[in-house]
């Protein structure tokens, strides 16, 4: 059965952004160095910022349909202990899906994991221990 559970308080600070590595072509690094120098953006990252913005604001209706199709939370959801430990009990399991942050707390063992997990489909970051990511690697899509 599944089970959505409500996002508790954090007990930790949650990183806001994720560093995300590109290539580019001289050409169009070229051109962004040109926009800098003329003012038009603070730097490179503020071009790229704002270019990644502008592509997500155009495709926000086919983002909200896929969004609800596949029954994503749109943002950050937590897995603390207490809250596994509750769906153990009631002998249940999550399918965990998200369209921005997953987390599960620290504190969370592999093996409570394994048995309340059943499969994490996350497009954006998934944070956990490395523990807890190698017992759910066979859950994760």
């Amino acid at each position: 059965m599944n089970n959505i559970v409500p996002i508790a308080p954090s007990r930790g600070k949650v990183p806001e952004s994720e560093k995300v590595t590109i290539n580019l072509g001289f050409v169009d690094l070229g051109h962004i160095d040109l926009l800098v120098s003329e003012g038009f953006y603070a730097n490179r990252t503020d071009f790229i910022r704002t270019a990644i913005r502008n592509q997500l604001t155009a495709q926000n209706d086919a983002v909200r349909q896929v969004v609800a199709r596949k029954m994503l939370v749109l943002g950050l959801q937590r897995f603390g202990r207490a809250e596994l430990e509750a769906v153990l009990a009631a002998g249940e399991t999550l399918e965990i899906r998200v369209l921005g942050l997953a987390s599960i707390d620290d504190d969370v063992p592999p093996a409570l994991a394994q048995a309340t997990v059943a499969s994490v489909t996350v497009l954006g970051a998934f944070h956990a221990s490395a523990a807890v990511k190698t017992a759910l690697a066979g859950r994760m899509h």
